[in-house]
């Protein structure tokens, strides 16, 4: 089985946290699901090298890292996904959608009403727990 290593952040910006929809995808078990943005990393590239990359490109917004948060590893039907996640901050919400359809800046309670991919559900879980915000 494929086996892919992402990077994700958790991106705060006045008690708000931002939650991304994905594009329709050929996959749908994550065809449309909001998830927590980031990507793959590249070659000679950091996790925070990719993530603050990654956020610029898909989403136009420059962002902070504050602190490693969690690893998630999830084994979708297709590939295993191995997710470092990170807690970030941005001074604006101004967000440009490159990559996905939409996007939400929603306080810590309304997370869980989303639509989320299974392997961003140990986040909203744990986000839930440790109220960060």
């Amino acid at each position: 089985m494929k086996k892919v290593s992402v990077v994700a952040g958790v991106i705060i910006n006045e008690k708000k946290i931002l939650c991304a929809q994905r594009c329709q995808n050929n996959l749908n078990y994550i065809s449309e699901k909001f998830e927590f943005p980031g990507g793959k990393i590249e070659e000679f590239e950091t996790n925070e090298q990719c993530l603050k990359r990654e956020i610029l490109e898909e989403l136009s917004l420059k962002i902070n890292i504050t602190d490693f948060y969690m690893l998630v590893n999830h084994i979708y039907p297709d590939f295993e996904l191995n997710m470092r996640v990170y807690l970030c901050s941005c001074k604006s919400r101004n967000v440009i959608l490159k990559e996905h359809i939409s996007c939400k800046w929603l306080s810590l309670k309304n997370i869980p009403d989303l639509d989320w991919a299974e392997a961003d559900l140990p986040i909203v879980r744990k986000l839930l727990v440790d109220k960060i915000i």
